[in-house]
């Protein structure tokens, strides 16, 4: 990505370096956080923003996206009634997980139960900067997700605030999920809420995130996040991330596991809210005999624009993954996929498998997938594809013919089309979740 534009045209207005001072005044953190904080926005500074000449945005136009319309987020308390719009939410998982986090604008308004976490620390980052930070000087935004990764990389390590950490012991197996919870009100405008998971050696938990708006309207808003999971050896972990926001939200956000040797991830993508979202999701196989399987949900209606970028990076020998994305497409929506499945010369004998299938059920909407391979070992299998085609008109017409009207043709089509997805959740919330949401979603216009 260049960098040769001017200062001016680097920086938009609404993060300068009056208001990242502001912001750093607003805050009481250690000196080696500020420190990190100053040399992110250093490079925030420096990187040029994206424009459609980069290859990764050439299918992702921001150009309606101003920056200057927003600012730092605030360190204030969210108001009782912001908080109250999210209790619905609070309460459904906490009806089927032990116990969890909240976030609303960015500030903590719950935090878990101590007595539910089986040996875990689950608190937000803001506790663990004061409580646990050695956990958090060795890995947040250091090898993982870094500021020199991209512009909003950058700005996120910059001007994080929220979010939480989950760290597990070695040997501690957290049996129930846990979960945590990013809203925007109708008063807020920013998240740029960050989690940071690790795994000791033979590790195991589960953490089901999602992001949901309240009572926002025509009101735009922005989050800008990181996602960074460190997995030691022979650990498991269950992750699912479901992207909720409303219509007028911008989101981006830069997603990284690094799995370690014998350890496993299954990681579950919802993505159905946004007006546009731009997600590099990562999945590093770092550890001999390390595996993920990524499953992805993606339905998008109205004028939503979803870009999600995979990237399998096999670093070592013996290693699996399995990646299965799915896409339903209505109204003047668009989906852009490009995923990269990469093994390193030493990664010999992985094996891989990459797949992205969507639906369109437009004459307007459009979806672009981009399989790719990079393979420097020998001794590998690795398989990849893309489809996308429309309902078949003679599957809805057999329906019909047993009296099945259409629109319900419609809809069991849909369902039957994302089921093998479905089936490899292994959370039955989640599944249940994913699907009431699509089928809400094949009703909007």
């Amino acid at each position: 990505m260049s960098s040769s534009l001017s200062a001016s045209t680097l920086a938009p207005a609404g993060f300068s370096e009056e208001a990242f001072e502001a912001f750093l005044k607003g805050r009481d953190e250690p000196g080696w956080l500020v420190d990190r904080r100053r040399e992110a926005f250093a490079r925030f500074q420096a990187f040029a923003w994206p424009t459609a000449r980069d290859e990764e945005w050439r299918r992702t136009d921001i150009r309606a996206f101003k920056p200057a319309d927003f600012g730092p987020p605030a360190q204030a308390e969210a108001s009782a009634a912001a908080t109250a719009a999210f209790d619905p939410l609070w309460e459904s998982l906490s009806s089927h997980y032990a116990t969890g986090v909240a976030h609303v604008d960015g500030a903590v308004v719950r935090r878990p139960d101590p007595a539910k976490l089986g040996g875990a620390t689950f608190v937000d980052l803001e506790t663990a900067v004061k409580d646990h930070p050695e956990i958090l000087r060795k890995h947040l935004l250091t090898d993982v997700v870094k500021p020199s990764d991209d512009v909003l990389a950058a700005l996120h390590a910059a001007f994080w605030s929220g979010g939480s950490l989950l760290y597990v012991p070695r040997g501690v197996a957290v049996e129930l999920p846990l979960f945590s919870i990013a809203g925007m009100s109708a008063d807020g405008r920013i998240d740029f809420g960050h989690t940071l998971v690790v795994l000791e050696e033979g590790a195991e938990a589960t953490l089901v995130r999602e992001t949901a708006s309240a009572g926002r309207g025509d009101a735009p808003g922005l989050h800008v996040g990181a996602l960074e999971v460190v997995q030691g050896a022979s650990s498991r972990l269950r992750l699912v991330n479901i992207q909720n926001w409303d219509a007028s939200t911008w989101h981006f956000t830069r997603e990284r596991a690094v799995i370690g040797r014998d350890a496993s991830l299954q990681w579950t993508v919802g993505a159905l809210g946004s007006r546009l979202s731009k997600v590099n999701q990562e999945v590093v196989l770092a550890g001999e005999g390390a595996s993920a399987q990524v499953n992805g949900v993606m339905f998008t209606t109205g004028r939503q624009h979803l870009a999600y970028f995979t990237r399998q990076d096999h670093q070592a020998p013996h290693t699996t993954s399995d990646l299965l994305y799915k896409g339903g497409l209505k109204g003047h929506s668009r989906i852009v996929w490009k995923g990269m499945i990469r093994v390193e010369k030493d990664a010999q004998r992985t094996d891989a498998y990459q797949k992205n299938d969507n639906l369109i059920l437009s004459d307007s909407a459009r979806a672009d997938s981009i399989p790719g391979l990079e393979i420097e070992a020998n001794d590998v299998r690795c398989t990849h594809g893309a489809t996308a085609g429309r309902v078949d008109e003679e599957m809805i017409f057999l329906c019909q013919a047993r009296g099945i009207p259409r629109d319900t043709a419609v809809r069991l089509i849909v369902e039957g089309f994302f089921a093998n997805v479905y089936d490899r959740i292994t959370l039955d919330p989640v599944r249940e979740t994913l699907r009431r949401a699509v089928a809400a979603k094949l009703g909007d216009s």
